[in-house]
C-alpha cells in the first residue's frame, strides 16, 4: 500500500485517498477543539501547548476571528492553520467589499472546506492537515456552527470536537448536551470548559482558551482568571455531586 501514498491523485485499491488519512491522522494528534452553539451563543474553546518559560503567550493562539461575527478555533498543524485563517480572512473582506455585507457562517465554511478540498486532488501538494470549527452568527441573529474536515467535507453541528480523543469529548457532550445545559450562555461556556477538561491533564486553565459570541456583541476572549473561576466551579459542582451520591 505505501506506494499509493506518494500522490494525493492516487487512490488505493480500496478507494481511499492515503495521503488525505495522514492528514486526518495529524488532527487526531492535535490538541484539542469543541464548539458549542446556545440559542444566543457560540462558544469556542482550545487546548493550547505548554510554552516555554520564555515565550510569549499571545503567539501561542488556537481561536482566531476572521470577522467581527465570525471566529475559528482548528486542532491540528498550526503553520496550516495560519495559512487557512489568513485566506479566511481575505474572504471576509472581499465578500464585505463586493456584495456590502457580513459573509454568512456557512459560507465562509464552504470556502474553507473547498480550499481543503482543492488540495486533495493537485500533485505538488499536500492536504491541510487542520480540523476547522468556525461559529458565528448570521445578519439576521440566527447562529451557526460548522465543523470541516483534510477532505474538503463540512457539517454543521449543535455541538463538536475535533482533535486528541475527540471520540471521549464527543461521547461527553452526546451525554451532557441538552436544551436545558445550554439555556443560558454561562452554562454553554462551563459545557464547552467542561468538555475540554476531559481531555486537558491537571484542569490548568493556562492550557485553555475560550472566545464566546454573543448575538449583537463584539467577540469575547475570556481571560485566565474568568477561566480558573469557571475551573473552580466545575470542581465545586463535582464535590457537591459526590456529595449528593454518598447521601442516597
Amino acid at each position: 500500500m505505501s506506494r499509493y501514498d506518494r500522490a494525493v491523485t492516487v487512490f488505493s485499491p480500496d478507494g481511499q485517498l492515503l495521503q488525505v488519512q495522514y492528514a486526518q491522522e495529524a488532527v487526531k494528534r492535535g490538541f484539542a477543539a469543541v464548539g458549542i452553539r446556545g440559542p444566543n451563543v457560540v462558544v469556542l474553546a482550545g487546548e493550547k501547548r505548554a510554552l516555554a518559560k520564555l515565550q510569549e503567550d499571545r503567539m501561542e493562539k488556537k481561536i482566531y476571528p476572521l470577522d467581527e461575527h465570525v471566529v475559528l478555533v482548528f486542532s491540528g498543524w498550526a503553520a496550516d492553520a495560519r495559512v487557512m485563517v489568513s485566506r479566511a480572512q481575505i474572504e471576509c473582506q472581499s465578500f464585505r467589499l463586493m456584495v456590502e455585507d457580513l459573509v454568512t457562517v456557512e459560507y465562509i465554511a464552504r470556502y474553507i472546506a473547498g480550499l481543503k478540498q482543492k488540495y486533495t486532488q493537485g500533485n505538488g501538494r499536500r492536504p491541510f492537515g487542520i480540523s476547522c470549527i468556525i461559529g458565528g452568527f448570521d445578519c439576521d441573529g440566527t447562529p451557526h456552527l460548522f465543523q470541516t474536515n483534510p477532505s474538503g467535507t463540512y457539517y454543521e453541528w449543535q455541538a463538536c470536537a475535533a482533535g486528541r480523543c475527540d471520540g471521549a469529548v464527543l461521547e461527553f457532550l452526546e451525554k451532557n448536551y441538552s436544551p436545558q445545559a445550554v439555556a443560558t450562555d454561562a452554562g454553554t461556556i462551563k459545557l464547552a470548559i467542561r468538555a475540554l477538561l476531559e481531555v486537558v491533564q491537571g484542569r490548568d486553565h493556562r492550557k485553555l482558551e475560550v472566545a464566546v459570541l454573543q448575538r449583537g456583541k463584539p467577540i469575547k476572549m475570556l481571560d485566565l482568571h474568568a477561566i480558573g473561576a469557571i475551573i473552580a466551579e466545575i470542581g465545586k459542582d463535582k464535590e457537591e455531586e459526590k456529595e449528593l451520591k454518598l447521601k442516597k
